[in-house]
């Protein structure tokens, strides 16, 4: 069976401190043996790809990447570089490897520009964005210009998680719930709601928008969301398409990243359906062996596991199949 990675990272050795945040979170040694397998494509990556039947990944830089930078002109050429590297690699393995562009939000302009030369000129998918860019999210009006060229040119953003602007209270004193284990699904999430609430989707209802770890935890709320919106002070929001779970199912994607369970894939199949779930690793922070393993072994149908594995990324990321 074909099988498409779509949450796959990798580093270039001069934006190493980019992640200083993200280290901060690992635990002792888990750092070192992750940037090892980050800067690795050749001796590491493609034979463990091979070995667990993944053929291919589609790469993108590790969080929070060009998000962290401050300088907008430094974010600027940082991201040409990255992508003109990533370039490089898929070049050098086109049948392994595709690519998400990263992308300079801190001057969007330039970042519509960049999704633009990177898919038309390089073959990308879209571009991944990790959380915030120096505290604006993806609702923001500055960022209309990002969203409405995705749109023109049928790509997805990928919204991956990265340390907060700041640690909510509820988390002072419990610093340990800080990272991939708990606060950066819930951040990511509530981003998620901002751009449902913030009215992008009804702006641009052809957008796509793809969300890692089977979802960020929107899939199993979504009676909730729905019931207690009808309760709410709308606060003089209102939603072209009434539920904010209309958007969940029509504009969400969500991959299987780093959840390697079935109880939540089968919640997610019954609650956003087979076509809006793809396939995922989170290499080098997850497994290959066990994601691979998990999705062969999921008990679904083999129509949703193949669209899972392969059909939907070939459509969604415009992959020749």
């Amino acid at each position: 069976m074909k099988t498409i990675g779509l949450e796959e990272h990798f580093m270039m050795a001069e934006m190493f401190g980019y992640s200083a945040s993200t280290k901060n979170v690992a635990g002792p040694g888990a750092w070192e043996d992750a940037t090892r397998r980050l800067t690795d494509f050749l001796e590491l990556r493609i034979p463990e790809m091979d070995e667990h039947g993944l053929d291919m990944q589609v790469l993108s830089l590790t969080s929070p990447g060009i998000q962290a930078e401050k300088d907008t002109r430094v974010a600027v050429t940082n991201a040409l570089k990255v992508n003109d590297f990533l370039k490089t690699v898929i070049d050098q393995h086109p049948t392994h490897f595709g690519g998400f562009a990263a992308l300079p939000l801190q001057d969007p302009k330039a970042a519509a520009d960049e999704l633009e030369r990177t898919v038309k000129q390089y073959g990308f998918s879209g571009g991944l964005i990790n959380a915030h860019t120096q505290g604006k999210y993806l609702d923001h009006p500055d960022f209309n210009v990002v969203w409405e060229r995705a749109v023109t040119l049928d790509v997805p953003l990928y919204l991956h998680p990265a340390v907060g602007v700041d640690v909510p209270h509820i988390f002072k004193g419990h610093e340990e719930l800080i990272g991939p284990m708990w606060s950066w699904g819930v951040d990511t999430g509530t981003h998620a709601m901002r751009i449902i609430f913030g009215k992008v989707f009804d702006r641009y209802p052809k957008a796509k928008l793809l969300l890692g770890h089977m979802g960020e935890g929107l899939p199993y709320a979504l009676w909730r969301m729905d019931s207690r919106w009808a309760w709410h002070n709308h606060r003089g929001i209102e939603l072209d398409l009434g539920n904010p779970s209309e958007y969940v199912r029509r504009n969400i994607y969500i991959t299987t990243s780093g959840v390697d369970s079935a109880p939540p894939l089968l919640c997610a199949l019954l609650a956003v359906g087979a076509e809006h779930i793809l396939f995922a690793t989170d290499y080098p922070f997850e497994e290959i062996s066990l994601a691979t393993e998990f999705l062969r072994t999921a008990p679904i149908s083999a129509a949703d596991r193949a669209k899972i594995a392969h059909e939907n990324a070939e459509k969604l990321l415009h992959l020749s199949k």
